[in-house]
């Protein structure tokens, strides 16, 4: 009896608060997406907007990354000059 009590006020808790709006809202939203995406927890936490704190390891990638594009379009810059002396 106790228990349930809890239950229905920690219920009436989100309720009040909108957070069961909320999830309804986002879980209606996966249900009527045409294509699922591969993670259903990586889209509720992309449309809640608390994605998780970024993996230094994915920032040094991006950083890796974006080296790599200038790099690359030096070459490109070099290749074209070389191309027009040839």
């Amino acid at each position: 009896q106790a228990a349930d009590s809890k239950r229905e006020q920690f219920r009436q808790y989100l309720e009040k608060s909108g957070v069961l709006d909320m999830l309804t809202k986002v879980l209606v939203a996966l249900y009527e997406e045409p294509e699922k995406p591969d993670s259903a927890l990586d889209f509720l936490k992309h449309h809640l907007g608390a994605s998780a704190p970024e993996n230094p390891e994915i920032e040094a990638l991006r950083l890796e990354v974006a080296e790599m594009k200038e790099k690359y379009e030096a070459v490109l810059e070099e290749n074209k000059k070389l191309k027009t002396k040839v």
